[in-house]
């Protein structure tokens, strides 16, 4: 029985290193932190910038993924579903569209997208504190009433906050992201 464990979480800790994406030189690691921490001061510095450039490169994946959906168009074999394929398409390639012509415009409504989806994700972070009893349920809860809250703050203030509020949450994220990647375990050599 004991051999059968330690090769469970040989095979757990694994799969939990490889959702980690670490890269295997610690020179790399290091000079991809540094990028991160330098991305994440500029758009914390500059949130407009960084919100109206994130904004951009969110309408150009939609346009990139309307072109994909119709092109994908010969793949269905029947009518409904070609109808559908294409009018998908027409809609992420339609909106990709505004929101490259219209950047500003396209960053005060995902500021209150934004502001909806965190208060959403906070009250279910407190709806999972609530109902687990994990050793992690304290900062669960702490997660759920901070997001909550963040959230809460976005919508309340929203559009006024529109035009800091994307890229600081943005440089936030990336400085996280930053210090994750120095704090994670290196990967095991195989």
């Amino acid at each position: 029985m004991e051999p059968r464990q330690s090769s469970l979480y040989g095979v757990r800790r694994r799969l939990s290193l490889a959702a980690v994406s670490v890269p295997a030189s610690p020179t790399l690691r290091w000079i991809t932190a540094a990028l991160l921490f330098a991305a994440a001061g500029l758009s914390i510095v500059v949130p407009f910038v960084s919100a109206t450039l994130l904004t951009i490169a969110i309408g150009a994946v939609a346009v990139i993924a309307g072109v994909s959906q119709v092109l994908r168009l010969t793949g269905e074999s029947d009518l409904k579903g070609r109808l559908f394929r294409l009018l998908s398409g027409l809609l992420y390639f339609g909106g990709g569209i505004w929101v490259l012509a219209f950047p500003v415009d396209s960053e005060v409504s995902l500021t209150l997208f934004v502001g909806f989806l965190l208060a959403f994700e906070g009250v279910m972070e407190l709806a999972a504190a609530a109902s687990g009893n994990g050793p992690a349920r304290g900062l669960v809860l702490i997660d759920g009433i901070v997001t909550a809250i963040l959230g809460g703050m976005l919508i309340a203030e929203w559009p006024t906050d529109s035009i800091w509020a994307i890229g600081t949450l943005f440089g936030i994220g990336l400085a996280f992201s930053a210090i994750n990647l120095i704090s994670a375990p290196s990967a095991p050599q195989a």
